[in-house]
């Protein structure tokens, strides 16, 4: 399953998840982005407002990370190179940089914030109740210098590089607002007679422009926090890997980094500890809880033979294992590279606010100056304090923030809780195209069935002295097939004894059954279906109800017949009950022949119309274009090689994650535990994820359409109503840490 894509086809093609330090809002992210798309060898670019991070594929060729941190850091932002810090060869996004930076991030505004406000507070007491007082505006302004020139010296270093490149962020309204406020009170402070010379009432703004920020700056605080726990998911993944384990090598333990095993070592795991890389039981038994990992809420037992992923924790016992895959080889550093990638990718929905956010800021700025235009012109004398406070509310008030929050904290959310219980989507996209499926189309064996097969029945149709040395010819071919009715049927004979001869020419039909030849003579292992094209024959499917057929010929008659049986799951028909019960419609397709399928179908609720059997993998693809031909939204889930090109056709692919690599290569979504139930879970999390960021978006457009107009003053000829510039701040601040906050409630949901 590779799913890391550090790589692309071309070697020097590179993808890699970077933080940004500096972003503020979905302006920020939007200038990032579009600088860095504008860089000769930059392929693609996400920049995710959330999580503060930029998903990157550029040709190393062309452009390296230091061009790249030179670019960003021209216009008030820094790319952090975390390869650097990564020990590692691979070049991928470091949570725990990540999560140092945002903790760094984090402190720096608590600290910032509480120096505002220690000089915020006496700035309001004087500026509402002892303003007459003698030198009360030089005090403000002492009190002010260190609010704007430290806690807030970040707002307009930002806004003045963008401002180089012609471009502008929220940045840029806090900057102009609350720097236009101290200007201006710094002019009426020193230069009072002139303004009242020509009719100007003296009025200073320290406390409004020190209060804004203060407001600001405790919004931006809260934001980091909650945005933090959107990412909580990918972080508890993170920390079920250990750090260190202990390998027996040249029959000595020794504690070694996680990052030295190697394909083939003996590790020993004692009760308690996380299993470091996925591997096989050597030696012991034991209980693991692999929930974290499969969503699989019991225990399971292991015992030699018996396969362990990373990531999951032994509950008692010791044993040995070896080490099969590791690095990120290993079963949850895919997952956990998956996340990260998916919860870095951009939804369809996210585009809208893209497109509105990247002309935001320039429309709120001239919306500012037709209002003061508005204001000199319309109101009465004194106009100038009016119209300067109205359009300093109105770029004070305006917030691109929660608008750029909605879409990524909800996708960060629903990516992190379906990863928690056995679902990965691989892309923001694929979790918002699930909720408009409205067809799905099951494959039998391993998705609705265990995929374990056995052998109910079988009948020879040779000698006696003919049957030792055709069953030995059957087990020999048999032995070099992976599909599972072929293990059905060795593990049938294992009990026979058999012996194994020379096989040559062997081919492997997908779909179709097996060619081989022993002594120059030909044999066929297959379906009716295969083996009617090879030679002719009578097919008795009497008792095909109960099971699939499978036939084994030489090249004139059939010499055997296996009816074998695959047990359906014990959830399937609850989770297509559920599938049902919400309105989609459920297909099965199979290789099987019609009774066989029928029979199964049945068993889960599964109208005989809708099923399709004697599918060949060509097929299969094109049922699910069938079906979009009659205007479906059509989810295929499967688990093996021949469901591959029907996952890629399909609108959603879904892969059991039992099943092959291939399989999971073609699919957008993957059901790590093989349980249909999560696939439930799939639709369930998907429609509300999409809920949750139509109403963020919703919230986002109304807070603006709103309070804009009310901060230009639309009310002042009704009620004589002025939105205060510090309420409007706090407002703005707030505004996107609701969003974080509804984003956040899909955690508490089942």
């Amino acid at each position: 399953m590779n799913i890391q894509n550090n790589q692309t086809n071309s070697d020097n093609i590179t993808k890699i998840i970077l933080p940004v330090k500096g972003l503020s809002c979905a302006s920020c992210a939007s200038s990032v982005e579009s600088m860095l798309k504008s860089q000769d060898g930059v392929k693609e670019v996400n920049v995710n407002f959330a999580d503060k991070s930029a998903l990157i594929k550029y040709d190393s060729d062309k452009i390296n990370i230091p061009d790249m941190q030179k670019v960003i850091k021209s216009i008030g932002y820094e790319l952090i190179d975390n390869t650097l810090i990564d020990n590692s060869k691979e070049k991928h996004y470091n949570e725990h940089t990540h999560s140092s930076m945002s903790g760094d991030s984090e402190n720096e505004l608590k600290k910032k914030f509480w120096v505002s406000v220690f000089f915020s507070i006496p700035l309001f007491i004087i500026g509402m109740v002892f303003h007459k007082m003698n030198n009360a505006n030089y005090i403000m302004l002492g009190l002010s210098l260190p609010v704007i020139f430290y806690s807030g010296i970040d707002f307009y270093i930002r806004a003045f590089k963008q401002a180089l490149h012609f471009k502008s962020n929220m940045d840029s309204l806090v900057a102009l607002g609350t720097g236009a406020a101290f200007i201006l009170s710094v002019v009426n402070t020193f230069y009072p007679d002139y303004l009242i010379n020509n009719g100007i009432e003296v009025t200073v703004y320290f406390e409004s422009a020190a209060i804004i920020i203060s407001l600001l700056l405790l919004g931006k605080y809260f934001e980091a926090k909650a945005t933090g726990k959107t990412s909580e998911a990918l972080k508890k993944l993170i920390n079920l890997q250990p750090k260190t384990a202990i390998v027996i090598r040249i029959g000595k333990e020794e504690e070694i980094p996680i990052s030295e095993i190697v394909v083939g070592d003996i590790i020993l795991i004692k009760p308690g500890q996380n299993i470091p890389v996925d591997g096989v039981v050597t030696d012991g038994f034991s209980v693991i809880d692999e929930s974290a990992v499969t969503g699989e809420p019991l225990p399971v037992e292991k015992k030699t033979g018996d396969n362990v992923i990373s990531g999951s924790i032994n509950k008692s016992g010791s044993f040995k294992m070896k080490a099969v895959k590791v690095g990120s080889e290993s079963m949850l550093s895919k997952i956990i590279e998956l996340v990260r990638e998916a919860q870095t990718s951009k939804a369809p929905l996210q585009k809208i606010a893209d497109k509105i956010s990247s002309v935001f800021v320039p429309v709120v700025m001239v919306i500012s100056v037709i209002t003061f235009i508005a204001w000199m012109l319309l109101a009465p004398s004194p106009a100038f304090p009016h119209a300067f406070i109205t359009s300093v509310t109105v770029l004070v008030i305006a917030c691109p923030c929660a608008l750029g929050l909605a879409t990524p904290t909800a996708i960060m959310v629903g990516i992190g809780k379906a990863a928690n219980n056995g679902v990965l989507f691989k892309n923001a996209e694929s979790l918002e195209k699930l909720k408009e499926v409205n067809s799905i189309l099951l494959d039998k064996t391993g998705t609705i069935t265990e995929g374990k097969p056995q052998v109910i029945s079988q009948k020879w149709f040779v000698e006696n002295q003919e049957f030792k040395n055709s069953l030995n010819i059957l087990y020999s071919i048999e032995s070099l097939s992976e599909h599972p009715l072929a293990k059905a049927i060795t593990d049938k004979l294992h009990s026979e004894n058999p012996e194994k001869v020379n096989v040559t020419n062997f081919q492997n039909i997908p779909g179709g059954g097996i060619i081989a030849e022993v002594n120059s003579e030909k044999y066929f292992i297959g379906s009716d279906i295969f083996i009617s094209q090879k030679i002719n024959f009578a097919v008795d499917i009497s008792d095909s109800q109960t099971g699939s057929l499978v036939y084994f010929s030489d090249s004139k008659n059939v010499l055997a017949q296996f009816i074998i049986s695959d047990k359906v799951k014990d959830t399937s028909k609850k989770a297509i009950s559920a599938l049902q019960a919400n309105g989609l419609e459920i297909f099965m397709a199979t290789g099987d022949n019609k009774k066989s399928a029928i029979a199964i179908a049945s068993q889960v609720g599964i109208p005989e119309y809708d099923v399709f059997a004697g599918v060949t993998p060509d097929k299969k693809n094109e049922l699910v274009k069938l079906l979009q031909i009659k205007e479906k939204k059509v989810a295929m889930v499967g688990d093996g090689i021949n469901d591959s090109p029907a996952l890629a056709q399909a609108d959603v692919g879904i892969a059991i994650g039992s099943g092959t690599d291939i399989a999971i290569e073609s699919a957008e979504v993957v059901l790590i535990k093989s349980d249909l139930m999560n696939l439930v879970f799939a639709f369930k999390i998907s429609k509300d994820t999409v809920r949750t960021i139509k109403e963020n978006l919703f919230w986002a457009f109304i807070y603006n359409v709103i309070g804009i107009p009310i901060a230009a003053g639309i009310l002042y000829p009704i009620n004589g109503f002025l939105l205060n510039p510090m309420i409007a701040g706090a407002a703005m601040a707030f505004s996107s840490v609701s969003v974080v906050l509804n984003s956040l409630r899909l955690k508490a949901g089942k």
